[in-house]
């Protein structure tokens, strides 16, 4: 990296064929860095065979109104299986040769074309940044060869990296336990709102009458941690003389073979007052069913971050969500958020109850992807300080930076 004040970046994440939410925050991300320096982008565009992916039956749909700024030169995109791709994204990396190289973890399922393209990155100066979503994925983490292989081979991508990034003090504590990165520099970034599909929804503005039902929300891949069981239940055991007061819309894919939410839904007694959009819904679609919704619900077991979560702060909405992972500091600075314990009922029924009275209220996202791309701005001095060597520490006599917010 030469210390220029706008070092050219590139960063690595997943494309829309296997679209996610951190498709899109790697085209929100791409884009807002692209403001304070030069952004070129590799995307990793199949990643793994499509039989073996969860929502194969979607993969490569036209679900996504995701664009890159015209002065980010993007190339799409990597395969798992590599030919011939891994050679045409090389090609394009010596030609971008980026300063700062960013690559988005999730999944390991990357890790083998990230350690290429890691190390052809370094040989050309590039400083390497991982910012981190999911220690490891928790789907993954239930397959004993997944886990096992990710245990093994991560930690070869991590010795590469000369800095870390991550979303909350809670994620920096897990990564520093996971992999051991003392002496190289960890910023804590703001994460800005997922704000965009109001840009391409065309509908009226939801106007609730005073009488009317509170819509509550559940919206997401549908997995044993996000507790959406937890949510039916409680749902169903609202009293029949105050179920009037509440209507639920569940919108999500079932991933891993989680059905029991789905049957919860079928057995409800409450199944006339339960829309259920079992799928992965378009973009258009989004803007539709966080709209018409009063209030969102993420009952989650676990969690390092949640886009369903940056969705409905981006819209404003009054959410409940569970003390668990990063989610605490996440809502950190927005009022209209009830944080209650995990895997609690009768905390979440009574919070049904009060977020309903928040039904009308809309509140301002904490931060901006402004924020987040000046946190970047602050963060790139700091890997002058690191070291290339093999093993991606300091070297000798050199002074080690101390991890840092930059929020």
């Amino acid at each position: 990296m030469t210390g220029t004040s706008r070092p050219r970046v590139c960063i690595f994440g997943p494309g829309t064929r296997f679209l996610s939410g951190l498709t899109v925050y790697t085209y929100r991300l791409a884009n807002a860095v692209s403001r304070v320096a030069p952004v070129s982008v590799v995307l990793m565009r199949q990643l793994l065979p499509t039989r073996l992916y969860p929502g194969s039956s979607r993969v490569g749909d036209d679900l996504a109104r995701l664009e890159f700024e015209p002065s980010v030169h993007v190339f799409d995109g990597v395969d798992w299986y590599w030919v011939p791709s891994i050679f045409r994204a090389l090609r394009f990396l010596m030609s971008e040769r980026p300063e700062v190289v960013i690559f988005q973890w999730w999944t390991g399922t990357v890790v083998h074309s990230y350690i290429v393209l890691a190390l052809v990155a370094r040989a050309l100066g590039g400083r390497i940044v991982i910012e981190f979503h999911e220690v490891q994925d928790p789907g993954e983490l239930a397959y004993p060869a997944a886990r096992a292989y990710v245990r093994l081979v991560a930690p070869l991508l991590v010795r590469l990296a000369h800095g870390f990034t991550v979303h909350t003090e809670a994620d920096q504590s897990l990564l520093g336990q996971k992999y051991g990165i003392a002496g190289r520099p960890i910023a804590v970034l703001p994460h800005g709102p997922h704000d965009h599909y109001q840009a391409v929804d065309s509908g009226e503005e939801h106007a609730r009458s005073a009488d009317s039902a509170c819509n509550l929300l559940f919206f997401g891949l549908i997995r044993p941690y996000k507790g959406l069981q937890d949510l039916v239940t409680v749902f169903d055991s609202i009293p029949p003389d105050q179920i009037g007061r509440f209507h639920l819309t569940v919108v999500g894919e079932t991933w891993e073979g989680w059905t029991r939410p789905t049957e919860l839904i079928q057995s409800s007694r409450y199944r006339d007052r339960i829309t259920f959009v079992n799928r992965y819904v378009s973009d258009n679609e989004v803007g539709k069913y966080f709209r018409t919704a009063d209030a969102v619900v993420l009952p989650y077991h676990r969690a390092c971050i949640s886009g369903p979560l940056h969705v409905a702060m981006g819209y404003g909405l009054p959410v409940v969500v569970t003390r668990v992972g990063g989610l605490v500091e996440t809502v950190e600075g927005y009022e209209g958020a009830i944080l209650i314990p995990p895997e609690d009922q009768d905390a979440l029924r009574a919070a049904l109850f009060h977020v309903a009275e928040l039904a009308d209220k809309r509140f301002a996202h904490p931060y901006t992807w402004e924020d987040t791309a000046a946190a970047y701005e602050r963060f790139f001095p700091l890997l002058l300080h690191t070291h290339a060597a093999r093993e991606g520490v300091l070297g000798e006599g050199e002074k080690q930076p101390s991890p840092t917010s930059t929020r």
